[in-house]
């Protein structure tokens, strides 16, 4: 306390008396200055955050920004660069925003008319070259902003283009009805012509119905690819919910009866129309100067890009609330135009899947007003508002109804899988209230279409499912399916169940899983699910061989040679001769198992394990197709309470060359029914099968391309022999499942006939059924691969022409 007291007085506060010797020093708070940010960041920083706030008025903004540029235009370089810089990259980044960047280029045409001609010369530049590189998506930005630059463009504006793309398209349909470029550029086209209809009202209907007389021709008529990548696989005699659910189909009618309506286009957003109090602003626009796109040369021959294309199907979750459309029907062209902006949206942000969900979550800020109701209104509500003739879609139901849409995409979607599942877990966590009722009336109608849906996609909504539930403490009204709980393993709804508890189970433990489930579901979790480590069966005397398996598993532990264990492997042969076995397959069923118990601790332990009896693994499985088929039965023995880890150690087996993808194919679907432990063709019906396998094909396709498209000196190039080799065993490896899937898919199966007895007609219907899931999904597979294949070797043959070789 005294020096405190020291420290206060004499007068020793150097910094006080500084200042106290300014007389003139002023002691009130001074505020810190705040000079005013340079143009161009405010200009930046006000264009990406456009029609953002539903708060703000769409022409004040568009104002504000058309004057910022037309004042400091001529003064400001880097303003200019900076203004043709952001236009086309927003216009190609937020297609949800292109209506507006087109309104401040408009508006800052009518101020300053020199900004414009930059942005078109920019735009021309960016769109020849994105035609030449086969980037359709990028060219459909490009002529959607160009679209709505219509009303100052001289003469027929962006119709030439249009109709010179139609010849290409028209070309190329011609040569081939399965050509995807030419139907993938009608689509352009046909979404292309509202755009242009909403920027210059009245003045091209002619133009338009011209245009669509020709893309009629082509558009009328589903592609011959339709069926392959239809997302319903209905039971024969049954029609597809999406058989005419073409998008191009729908689109080109849509259009037709929008021109009979003299192009109402209610849903399209036009920032170009000034309010009332603007008279003189929107006087101006009218009278603004008009400029002429620059010329764009289209090659002859069109590139199909970096992505295969494939006709598009429309699908929507929430087709059959048949009382009231939470979405715009399919008879409405908002159902199309509203989708196509939220998809490119959603795949183009795919780097960043915040800003993704929050603009899913705003699309009533960037469509007109009365497009959709009141954010978060209770879809019971929505009955009473359609009475009054007023909008009943919900911003949340298409939101959730478009990341549906490219989720199950056929055949791949644009975008990793778990971007979409990640997209729709920011939604919920944004909006929780809103979001959650419209994923449970998706998820309800995804499960009771399960069984028609096509396989690969029930397979994905599984795995969304399960995925989705773990990030929010796996709740769902299980109650509402506990009557499918004990259902037949073989029915799909079954199928369904069990693939999903395992997947969350994956995610979690089973005892936290079975908490969350009502007592119907729990003989579905049986008490070997709770165990970390499966038991051992070797160490029951009973069992077998159990002295010999213990003996292995001793030795596996401490790490002992193979000639240390090769005197055990001996005894268990000849004991197996004695007992009229196969020594070679009961010795590997003995020591795969001992391996796994061995490696039961981690992951790493069991790759320890395989690296070190690698040599006597091959050696096993080369000696016979039923010791290879037995290392994957021991496998999934040991670990039936757990698939995904068997499945896992599976695909380090096949890393290894231990087993080969064909080993695999024999053991799901060929494979007697003594192999899974159930009656035949019972293996069909359980999920992890189905992801050994595809997981299996998807491996092989993975290196196909990757030694296809590995450019020539690179150190993935191969050579001609390698290339050859990889695309016949994949061939093969095609060949051989589908040839096997036939047989279950057509009741011809020789197990499958022989069964007999009261009920067994039920089953034999449903592995049949289950028999032609499985075959169209890998003869898809089989079929896009092929394409591929061809494509690529049309690529080498054109490089290796232009290089000079033979």
């Amino acid at each position: 306390m005294a020096d405190y007291d020291r420290r206060q007085s004499g007068g020793h506060n150097r910094k006080r008396r500084y200042r106290d010797d300014d007389d003139h020093y002023d002691r009130r708070n001074q505020r810190r200055r705040h000079e005013p940010a340079p143009v161009p960041v405010r200009f930046r920083k006000q264009l990406v955050s456009i029609a953002e706030s539903p708060l703000r008025r769409w022409a004040d903004e568009v104002l504000s920004l058309a004057q910022m540029v037309a004042d400091n235009y001529d003064g400001d370089e880097h303003l200019r660069a900076l203004y043709v810089n952001l236009v086309l990259q927003m216009v190609t980044e937020q297609p949800l925003k292109t209506p507006f960047v087109a309104a401040v280029v408009l508006v800052a045409n009518a101020l300053k008319p020199e900004a414009m001609e930059l942005v078109l010369v920019r735009l021309a530049g960016d769109l020849e070259r994105a035609i030449a590189d086969g980037r359709w998506t990028e060219v459909k930005l490009l002529l959607k902003f160009a679209a709505c630059l219509q009303g100052n463009l001289e003469g027929d504006g962006v119709f030439p283009l249009l109709e010179e793309l139609f010849n290409r398209a028209a070309d190329l349909q011609t040569a081939s009805s399965e050509d995807t470029i030419g139907t993938e550029i009608v689509k352009i086209i046909l979404l292309t012509i509202p755009y242009v209809m909403v920027a210059a009202p009245g003045e091209f209907r002619q133009k338009a119905a011209e245009l669509m007389d020709k893309t009629d021709i082509i558009a009328s008529e589903p592609h011959a690819l339709h069926a392959l990548v239809d997302p319903y696989h209905t039971k024969s005699g049954e029609e597809s919910p999406t058989a005419s659910a073409s998008v191009l189909v729908l689109l080109q009618k849509q259009l037709q009866a929008e021109a009979a309506r003299d192009w109402e286009l209610s849903c399209l957003p036009r920032p170009w129309q000034m309010p009332l109090d603007d008279a003189e602003l929107q006087e101006k626009l009218k009278d603004a100067r008009k400029h002429a796109i620059p010329a764009i040369s289209i090659p002859a021959n069109m590139a199909a890009g970096p992505r295969a294309l494939f006709p598009e199907v429309y699908l929507s979750v929430y087709s059959e609330q048949d009382d009231v459309e939470s979405v715009p029907g399919t008879e409405h062209i908002a159902s199309s135009l509203i989708r196509d902006v939220l998809v490119d949206t959603v795949n183009g942000l795919n780097y960043n899947r915040n800003a993704t969900a929050r603009f899913l979550m705003d699309i009533d800020c960037y469509f007109a007003d009365g497009t959709f109701v009141k954010r978060a209104t209770p879809f019971d509500e929505l009955r009473s508002i359609g009475g009054s003739n007023r909008s009943t879609w919900k911003p949340e139901d298409v939101a959730v109804d478009t990341v549906f849409s490219q989720l199950f995409l056929l055949p791949t979607p644009e975008c990793k899988l778990v971007y979409y599942h990640s997209v729709l877990t920011e939604a919920c966590k944004l909006a929780p209230a809103a979001i959650a009722p419209s994923l449970g009336r998706a998820i309800r109608y995804l499960y009771r279409n399960n069984p028609r849906m096509d396989l690969e996609l029930s397979y994905r909504c599984v795995n969304w499912f399960s995925h989705h539930l773990s990030n929010f403490g796996f709740t769902w009204k299980w109650a509402e399916w506990s009557d499918d709980a004990g259902l037949s393993d073989l029915h799909p709804a079954k199928w369904f169940l069990n693939g999903a508890l395992d997947k969350e189970i994956r995610l979690s433990f089973a005892q936290r899983i079975q908490k969350t489930l009502p007592e119907a579901y729990r003989h579905l979790i049986g008490p070997e699910k709770e165990q970390d480590v499966p038991v051992f069966k070797y160490k029951n005397p009973d069992t077998p061989f159990s002295v010999e398996g213990q003996e292995i598993g001793a030795l596996l532990r401490r790490k002992a040679t193979d000639e240390e264990i090769q005197p055990t492997i001996d005894a268990i042969q000849a004991q197996a001769k004695d007992r009229a076995l196969d020594p070679i397959v009961t010795s590997t069923d003995v020591f795969v198992t001992a391996m796994c118990w061995v490696g039961s601790k981690s992951l790493s332990h069991v790759l320890a394990c395989i690296d070190r009896s690698k040599v006597r693994l091959i050696d096993a499985g080369a000696a016979s197709p039923e010791a290879r088929a037995q290392i994957i039965s021991s496998v999934m023995a040991y670990w039936h309470a757990h698939p995904g880890v068997a499945l896992s150690i599976i695909e380090k087996l096949l890393n290894y060359s231990i087993l080969t993808p064909f080993s695999v194919a024999d053991w799901a679907i060929l494979a007697d029914s003594a192999s899974h432990k159930g009656s035949p063709g019972a293996a069909l019906a359980q999920p992890h099968i189905y992801e050994a396998i595809f997981n299996t094909v998807s491996k092989v396709t993975a290196r196909v391309r990757q030694v296809l498209s590995a450019p020539a000196g690179s150190e993935a190039a191969a050579d001609e022999e390698t290339r050859a080799k990889e695309v016949a065993d994949m061939t093969e490896l095609f060949r051989t499942i589908n040839d096997a899937l036939e047989s279950w898919a057509s009741g011809s199966k020789d197990e499958q006939i022989e069964q007999g007895g009261d009920g067994r007609e039920t089953d034999e219907a449903l592995i049949r059924r289950w028999g032609q899931r499985w075959l169209r999904v890998f003869k898809r597979r089989a079929a896009v691969e092929a394409a591929f294949v061809t494509e690529a070797s049309r690529d080498k043959m054109v490089v290796d022409g232009e290089n000079g070789s033979a």
